[in-house]
């Protein structure tokens, strides 16, 4: 029997709106990619409670959310975010480069020659 205040993870996640169904779920908690209070979850059927702290990683984000309560039901997203605290650091934005990134340069005539130069350099062996 379940725990007043407990439940699954699989279903959380998915009340949470964190992943669009219960089976991509249990997925990814089995793959390893959600953590509970610095423990991987290793069971789709593992519990969480009010005050944990779970660690989500999804595509190339990582999102820090502390359980607020257990869900009733897959409602809109203004109902999903009363579930969670989000505690994720913020992310740097889009349009800035890191600061040791250097852009890729080459010289002009190196690479893969245009359709333009390929033409050229079959008439110049067709004269031939």
């Amino acid at each position: 029997m379940v725990a007043e205040g407990r439940q699954r993870i699989d279903k959380w996640l998915f009340f949470s709106r964190a992943v669009k169904s219960r089976s991509l779920a249990a997925k990814l908690v089995v793959a390893g990619r959600v953590r509970i209070n610095r423990d991987k979850a290793a069971q789709a059927s593992d519990l969480v409670k009010p005050g944990d702290v779970l660690t989500i990683t999804l595509d190339r984000r990582i999102f820090v959310w502390k359980v607020l309560g257990a869900g009733a039901r897959r409602g809109p997203s203004e109902e999903a975010r009363t579930l969670y605290q989000d505690m994720s650091p913020p992310t740097a934005p889009k349009g800035d480069a890191p600061p040791d990134a250097i852009a890729a340069l080459r010289e002009a005539g190196s690479g893969r020659p245009t359709k333009k130069e390929r033409r050229q350099t079959d008439r110049l062996r067709d004269e031939d």
